[in-house]
């Protein structure tokens, strides 16, 4: 088939600038790593059309006032006059994008040489990902691997908008199966970056949706200490997303022995305060109510008080200053924090 017969394709990334703004980006979840060519989906493609292809000969041509510009916030830039037919999008909402368009914006996240490019491409990726049509398309055109790949990317702006299209792409149990691989690297970012920053709570917010089921909770088997840490040495958003991972965790009966044989700082005790936020006090008492419904043995309780430091002796053992803490705690202002309180001690 010649290129004269096609509908006019993607690719020059100053016609595209206009499509990949974003107005808003939902909130983020995951990260990936592995780099990754994006393929064309042959089925797709029979009947659209040839598929977009990563060379610089193809071009994108929309008109002002489609669905691309209205999700992108800025003008379209048209490189000439043209009627485009059956390539205008004439939708209202980014979860109406049609399969072509998905494929022209993970073709130039692919090729673009910009790190301003590839945070406007990502940020409507983002968007067009809290739905879940578009959750399912960007699996089926190879572009999880892709995105992924922008994690390790030496612009912060780009990692974290990484970080928000894969939070939204992880909320599809299939795109589940292909995120998790990254959860290591994920984890790395966490450890790598400045303590409080954008990265960070990006990728706790993935691993908070990666986690909400048991399924998969058993890869973070070993960031318990790193969570742990945050919680002494991050600000109020970073403590209460590191607890709402905490407590999925810890929701799970099957996660218990790792997460009470994990080395802890003692300070954690001290957040058990009335002068601590209420959002993060809240979840840390669900947190701590979690691990006291656990009940170990006398043989497994001795064998983890020999563990120097572990979060079994900070929080759980007779010497543990938790218990009269919460009891002060019972005059606490918060009546859900009085309820929280009442649950542990009885």
């Amino acid at each position: 088939m010649g290129d004269g017969s096609m509908t006019p394709r993607l690719s020059n990334m100053k016609a595209l600038l206009g499509i990949v703004a974003g107005a808003g980006a939902s909130y983020g979840i995951y990260k990936l790593l592995s780099g990754g060519s994006l393929k064309k989906n042959k089925k797709i493609a029979s009947s659209e059309g040839p598929g977009v292809r990563s060379s610089q000969s193809s071009e994108v041509i929309l008109k002002p006032g489609s669905l691309l510009a209205k999700v992108s916030g800025l003008d379209v830039v048209c490189p000439r006059p043209v009627d485009v037919a059956s390539g205008d999008i004439i939708h209202q909402s980014p979860g109406n994008l049609e399969p072509q368009h998905l494929r022209m914006l993970l073709a130039c996240l692919q090729t673009s040489n910009s790190s301003s490019d590839r945070c406007k491409i990502l940020l409507t990726l983002g968007n067009a990902a809290a739905f879940t049509v578009n959750q399912n398309l960007i699996r089926e055109f190879e572009g999880i691997p892709l995105i992924a790949s922008f994690l390790s990317d030496p612009t912060a702006e780009v990692r974290v908008q990484t970080l928000n299209v894969l939070n939204n792409l992880c909320m599809n149990i299939q795109n589940q199966e292909q995120i998790k691989v990254y959860v290591l690297q994920v984890l790395e970012l966490i450890e790598m970056s400045p303590v409080n920053s954008e990265p960070q709570l990006g990728a706790l917010r993935l691993l908070t949706n990666l986690s909400v089921t048991d399924k998969h909770q058993h890869l973070l088997k070993n960031s318990v200490t790193l969570l742990l840490s945050l919680l002494v040495v991050s600000n109020e958003a970073l403590q209460v997303q590191a607890l709402k991972v905490l407590v999925n965790l810890s929701s799970n009966p099957d996660m218990i022995d790792d997460i009470v044989q994990a080395q802890a700082p003692a300070s954690v005790i001290l957040l058990f305060d009335a002068r601590t936020t209420t959002a993060v006090l809240l979840r840390l008492l669900m947190f701590a109510g979690n691990l006291k419904a656990w009940r170990p043995s006398a043989q497994v309780a001795d064998e983890l008080r020999q563990k120097q430091d572990c979060l079994f002796r900070v929080m759980l053992d007779e010497s543990s200053q938790l218990h009269s803490r919460l009891v002060h705690l019972l005059s606490h202002p918060d009546a859900e924090i009085q309820a929280q309180v009442s649950r542990i001690l009885t």
